[in-house]
């Protein structure tokens, strides 16, 4: 189990929600952290006492290097990088504009490539580190009306997949957080044009059962345990157990939320409606 005492640790979105979770959790783990955020500043009763922050718009190459120059300056390398910042988006896709896709790909997806871009350098030389992608159930479990989420999502898993390998020779761990809904400020962010789904979205992620401190504590553990795919639910667990070994039901799912979607009813999310499926069909058997 990895021990974060003493590590120097960068989280993007540390502001709120599942970031400022893990700020915590890193920090009474007894790591140094600079938490980042898009705001020019906050609270300073929000952040533990000993963490530092830093204004980071993780769409800005300059904001980066300001990132990288406060690190070398105060620290003098990074044990850990945690590129959890991003937005919700989502739409069917006549409606999701591609202003939306670009917003959601600079921010969701190209805000990891350039963490991941900038502080490489400094892990390699080391020969030591550990970078952490917040990506989504969504990465892996693809529901109806949600393409531009999506797809930026699984191009997390991807590249986290892909630097996960690339990075093994120098001892540096790769890993990607993958949670389904849960109560967190990212209802927010959403600015397309298809009220109809966004306001369903908004009521799925504030009845979520789950809150980001219980599954800022699922992603700690697996963090700690250093794997490289943290589903961090039991519902997520069995739509993407589904997808992979009984793709039939994960089918079936999928197109009873489409179908909800086309007759103008909210959608159930895709993975609860795999993990009902799973559940009727385990009944039926016994």
């Amino acid at each position: 189990m990895r021990n974060y005492s003493g590590a120097c640790a960068l989280v993007t979105g540390g502001a709120s929600g599942l970031g400022l979770e893990l700020v915590r959790l890193l920090a009474a783990d007894g790591a140094r952290v600079l938490a980042t955020d898009i705001h020019e500043s906050v609270d300073p009763s929000l952040l533990p006492n000993g963490v530092d922050y830093l204004r980071l718009d993780v769409r800005s190459d300059d904001d980066w290097a300001g990132a990288r120059t406060w690190v070398q300056s105060h620290w003098g390398h990074l044990d850990v990088l945690v590129n959890n910042a991003g937005i919700a988006v989502g739409g069917r896709i006549e409606a999701a504009g591609m202003a939306d896709w670009d917003r959601a790909l600079a921010i969701n997806l190209m805000g990891v490539v350039r963490g991941c871009h900038t502080f490489t350098p400094m892990m390699k030389e080391r020969r030591s580190g550990q970078i952490v992608n917040t990506a989504s159930l969504a990465g892996l479990v693809h529901a109806p009306a949600m393409a531009t989420y999506n797809a930026t999502k699984a191009a997390v898993v991807a590249v986290s997949e892909t630097v996960s390998h690339e990075l093994s020779p120098f001892g540096v761990d790769v890993c990607v957080i993958c949670p389904s809904f849960f109560r967190t400020n990212l209802a927010s962010s959403l600015e397309g044009a298809d009220r109809e789904m966004e306001e369903s979205a908004t009521k799925l992620i504030d009845e979520a059962p789950r809150s980001a401190a219980q599954v800022a504590a699922a992603a700690f553990a697996g963090m700690r345990a250093g794997k490289h795919v943290i589903l961090t639910e039991p519902d997520g667990r069995v739509a993407y157990g589904a997808k992979r070994y009984a793709r039939p039901l994960y089918e079936l799912g999928m197109k009873s939320a489409a179908k909800r979607l086309a007759k103008g009813k909210s959608p159930q999310p895709g993975a609860m409606q795999v993990a009902d499926r799973l559940a009727r069909a385990r009944a039926a058997k016994s």
